[in-house]
């Protein structure tokens, strides 16, 4: 019996079916924060926003992440060729969406902290949505 799965090693049943950590909801937490932060940092336009808060979420959503990554990682068995096509393309469309994001940021002058928080907080969201859609496809899918 496998104490991170749940199920025996080998197993044939799917992902679904066993017990597997909270990744999915710790991105959501975490783009939960991104969201806070990126609220936060418009309501102070145009004047110089303060950034402690936005920071801080932005840092704890980050970790959050991490935390998310690491679990998932651990988890044996699992359909980890599903979960890699899924995030593969999933990545892609929210790095392009992050791109274009920074881009208008650049371009309408923003200024250099408030730039660099929101393209941390861009990056924690970019990374959190294809993590939660490849986990949900590949916890459904056969395990490999």
């Amino acid at each position: 019996m496998s104490a991170v799965t749940g199920s025996a090693p080998g197993s044939s049943e799917r992902s679904a079916d066993r017990r597997l950590p909270p990744v999915a909801e710790l991105a959501v937490a975490s783009i939960a924060m991104m969201i806070v932060g990126a609220i936060l940092l418009a309501s102070h336009v145009p004047a110089k926003p303060d950034l402690a808060a936005p920071v801080a979420l932005v840092s704890v959503g980050g970790a959050l992440t991490l935390i998310a990554m690491g679990m998932l990682a651990r988890v044996r068995p699992f359909a980890w060729g599903r979960f890699f096509l899924v995030l593969r393309w999933g990545l892609l469309a929210y790095l392009v969406i992050s791109g274009i994001l920074i881009y208008v940021f650049a371009a309408n002058h923003t200024p250099g902290s408030t730039f660099a928080v929101l393209v941390a907080t861009l990056v924690v969201f970019a990374v959190d949505v294809p993590t939660i859609l490849a986990f949900t496809v590949a916890r459904f899918a056969p395990v490999d």
